[in-house]
């Protein structure tokens, strides 16, 4: 009698909270603020792409939260990474967007940071991004092989940046003869230098970027689109090789694919570890359906966004793939970008 009482009392009592998880996601976030927290200053590309998302998301997420959008910049997005992964509420009220490389600071850097990026309740990534490599039409290389023969020069920030970490990759791992020449403030003046004939080029130029301010360019023919530098290519971009064609080894794939993750979570939202897994569903589920909806689609092209969705499910398993690469390649890779 005691089990049988037991039984039905454990039975009332599960069936009790499935009621309640079916309706706690709308009394959760009703009458409630969701903060987005951006790593970047205002009006950074990190901030453009969280206000872009705060201004649909809420919509889609039970209860209709408002949406709050705040900044916490500083060292390129480590210093909101941090916070999220040890200070931020867990509750699923608190969502961050910082740099696409910090994902994998604790595998290639791991004494400049204390967080595991696994276990971030990753959001998804608003974008794909694709870099490219293009060549000024008078540098005498029509294509990627040429680099491999020929030097061609190209513009970078620096250290630190995808100009000079995709061109230092290139040459590291493939062989390829680019003279990087750093210094430069932004991508604008790498431009500007290309037209001075200061430099013949440009490494780690998101396609989303050259086709949105310098098509013409492309177009003309005055720069020719050398090689893709990411994991897939753009659908713009289907008869422009993949870096990733030219590997000719197990590790030198590894090499590649360990830096250019970071491009397929190019925008990357995530959640603190240990936010309850119903409310980590709940806000990929917002997300997803946010980045199809026509509202968001037509302000994004309004602003000149690109939108080709990454599901946190996917950035994941992309997580799980990186950690798996072998020590000594991700060793060998850090060393080369120092």
């Amino acid at each position: 009698m005691f089990r049988t009482a037991l039984a039905s009392t454990m039975a009332c009592a599960l069936a009790a909270l499935s009621s309640a998880q079916a309706q706690s996601s709308d009394a959760f976030y009703a009458g409630k603020n969701l903060e987005i927290y951006a790593g970047s200053s205002a009006g950074a590309g990190y901030d453009l792409y969280a206000r872009l998302l705060s201004r649909h998301f809420g919509k889609h997420l039970p209860g209709t939260p408002t949406i709050v959008v705040k900044n916490l910049a500083g060292a390129g997005g480590l210093r909101l990474a941090n916070w999220l992964y040890s200070v931020a509420p867990r509750d699923g009220l608190s969502i961050g967007t910082f740099g696409r490389g910090v994902a994998f600071e604790s595998l290639l850097n791991p004494k400049s940071d204390s967080f595991d990026s696994r276990k971030f309740a990753w959001i998804g990534s608003v974008n794909d991004e694709v870099s490219v490599c293009v060549a000024w039409n008078s540098s005498g290389v029509a294509k990627f092989e040429d680099v491999f023969t020929k030097e061609l020069t190209v513009g970078s920030t620096g250290a630190g940046g995808d100009t000079f970490i995709f061109s230092t990759l290139l040459n590291g791992v493939l062989g390829a003869r680019l003279k990087i020449v750093s210094g430069y403030p932004g991508g604008n003046e790498i431009s500007l230098a290309m037209e001075r004939g200061e430099v013949q080029g440009r490494c780690g130029w998101s396609w989303s970027s050259l086709s949105a301010t310098h098509s013409k360019w492309v177009e003309g023919g005055q720069v020719r689109v050398l090689a893709q530098l990411g994991l897939a290519k753009h659908p713009d971009l289907p008869n422009v090789p993949l870096a990733l064609e030219f590997a000719s080894s197990a590790e030198q794939r590894d090499s590649l694919r360990l830096v250019f993750a970071r491009q397929a979570m190019a925008w990357p939202f995530a959640a603190p570890p240990g936010t309850p897994a119903a409310r980590v569903q709940d806000l990929r589920k917002a997300f997803v359906a946010a980045l199809n909806d026509p509202a968001l689609l037509a302000d994004a092209g309004k602003g000149g966004f690109e939108v080709r969705p990454v599901s946190g499910e996917d950035i994941e398993a992309m997580l799980v793939q990186a950690y798996q690469i072998p020590e000594a390649v991700v060793k060998r890779t850090a060393e080369m970008l120092k």
